[in-house]
């Protein structure tokens, strides 16, 4: 008998990957389904929007009109998100005939908007930490406006381009790209000002993520079709290609089905993030009363935030510092903020500004008790200083007490300030699950047909998916934003390369030229357009 080797049970399909009917299975139970939870969703969303609004006194129509238009901006992006890059969850279920085409859309669509529903919006404040402090302080200001139009139409044309040409291009790769754009452009338009530029130390986690996925991902889902190899060699059917089409034994099919709908969920859960993030920024410009500060808040919440604030206070004063503060605490702070490191008064300026907040806030049973004239200033003051101390919190020196009460003041500070209603959820969660039934077929084929030169086996289907939804799943937890395009894509390149199945390079080398292009192409266009903007606001 000859000795077993990992490429023993390689067995060759009999054919290239042929195209595929992608209208097979109707899935009409699960779509009346799903289209009623669209309608409940969407009267919950509206009656609660409404609700939100109703105590809002505006003076014209202007800001309901702003807010309506970029609403729809911002849920056409995750719309567009869905159909782009949830299709790579369902390629290799339908190509393996797990599932027909389009009830595996259906059934994606579902999970994706349950994983938006469960996500707890930490990877949407990573997204907003990457624009320009400058902006996010004034998002109600003109350039605030031209701000989220421009990153928001930007990443849906360049999502849209990328589609027409059935290229898994990355929304997230897309948005950064937007987000940088606006940046370089406002500090360009500013003459410098550190405010208003790029926060390079957030784009560089948000970056790590975003090219190390798709390296982790082909190797992982190579080694790991490797190790399927020499652990289940007994069982031949996982190495096989589809015959015809015929589905799958039912164990396999169960996994390849499992790994989709997780897959579907981890993508929600992280993609979904990324426009609620903006869509908070919106509401916060256009009706600051009604969003700036978490309305959710508890009286003893409030009470736990007042202790923390004179320990922080105490802290910061027994801290070493060279100077007294002279003038304004946000002034100083903001030069903290604009050299990313501690000047001499910065210290005393926290201390200052930590107080100044504490007495607005203090003795009130609720947030809703500020003077509506006040909110959005409380809601800066707190940004300012929630962004300073993640300056001084990185400063060599500080003890373990120290860092214990800053961490807790800034823990407190985020509670009032970072959070997404449950109504903001449902919204995108809509968004992306419609936009997952829509315009999927293009990406479909790219990844089912284009990738390698055989036909997917259920195993490579397997070991991608598995390796694409752990990594996912991974990056939620740190709150840093992935590419689903990327893994998924990278994962079954992996599996051919693993399977010696083949590449199709001309395909491989599309889907580089759009990983290299997406970068520039999105800070040009969204640079432009906030220029064009800006003077338009």
């Amino acid at each position: 008998m000859s000795e077993f080797t990992a490429n023993s049970i390689h067995v060759p399909p009999a054919q290239s990957p042929a195209s595929r009917d992608l209208d097979s299975g109707s899935g009409k139970i699960f779509l009346a389904i799903f289209g009623i939870i669209l309608l409940i969703g969407l009267i919950y969303a509206g009656v609660n929007l409404g609700k939100a609004l109703a105590g809002v006194q505006e003076s014209s129509a202007l800001p309901y009109i702003l807010l309506g238009i970029a609403l729809l901006i911002a849920l056409g992006f995750e719309f567009v998100n869905g159909f782009h890059d949830t299709a790579n969850a369902v390629a290799t279920v339908i190509y393996t005939n797990a599932m027909p085409a389009n009830l595996a859309v259906i059934w994606s669509g579902t999970f994706n908007f349950l994983g938006v529903l469960a996500s707890s919006g930490a990877v949407a404040f990573t997204i907003v930490s990457l624009l320009p402090v400058e902006l996010i302080l004034q998002v109600g200001s003109a350039a605030g406006f031209a701000m989220v139009f421009a990153l928001l139409i930007a990443a849906i044309i360049w999502n849209l381009a990328t589609w027409s040409f059935g290229l898994p291009n990355s929304s997230s790769h897309t948005l950064v790209g937007s987000i940088l754009g606006v940046g370089f452009a406002n500090q360009l338009l500013n003459g410098g000002s550190g405010t208003s530029g790029v926060d390079w130390s957030q784009v560089g986690k948000v970056f790590q993520a975003l090219i190390f996925s798709p390296l982790a991902g082909f190797i992982l889902a190579g080694a790991l079709m490797f190790i399927l190899k020499l652990v289940l060699s007994g069982f031949p059917a996982l190495f096989k290609a589809p015959e015809g089409n015929k589905p799958p034994p039912l164990l396999i099919r169960a996994l390849l089905i499992f790994t989709c709908t997780g897959v579907s969920f981890s993508h929600g859960s992280n993609d979904g993030q990324k426009g609620m993030g903006l869509i908070m920024l919106i509401l916060i410009g256009t009706v600051p009363t009604a969003f700036a500060l978490n309305y959710a808040v508890s009286s003893s919440d409030l009470s736990a935030f007042h202790s923390a604030s004179q320990t922080a206070v105490a802290t910061l004063d027994g801290m070493d510092h060279s100077a007294a503060l002279n003038g304004d605490p946000a002034a100083a702070l903001t030069k903290t903020v604009q050299k990313k490191a501690i000047q001499p008064d910065t210290l005393p300026a926290l201390a200052g500004l930590i107080g100044v907040v504490d007495q607005q806030i203090a003795n009130r049973a609720s947030l809703r008790d500020i003077p509506s004239g006040q909110v959005t200033n409380v809601r800066n003051q707190l940004y300012l200083v929630d962004t300073a101390l993640t300056t001084v919190l990185k400063q060599p020196g500080i003890t373990t007490p120290q860092k214990k009460a800053l961490t807790a003041y800034k823990t407190g500070g985020q509670h009032a300030t970072q959070f997404i209603p449950p109504f903001v959820k449902v919204a995108v969660a809509l968004a992306l699950g419609m936009g997952t039934m829509v315009g999927w077929k293009r990406i479909v084929r790219t990844v089912g047909e284009k990738i390698g030169k055989e036909h997917l086996t259920y195993a490579q289907g397997l070991s991608a998916e598995l390796v694409a939804m752990g990594l996912i799943q991974a990056a939620t937890a740190y709150s840093l934003p992935v590419s689903t395009t990327h893994v998924l894509t990278s994962g079954v390149a992996g599996t051919m390369a693993a399977n010696g199945s083949g590449l199709r390079w001309s395909t491989v080398r599309n889907l580089a030229a759009a990983w290299v292009f997406t970068l520039p192409a999105s800070i040009l266009l969204s640079g432009t357009l906030f220029a064009i903007f800006r003077s338009v606001f």
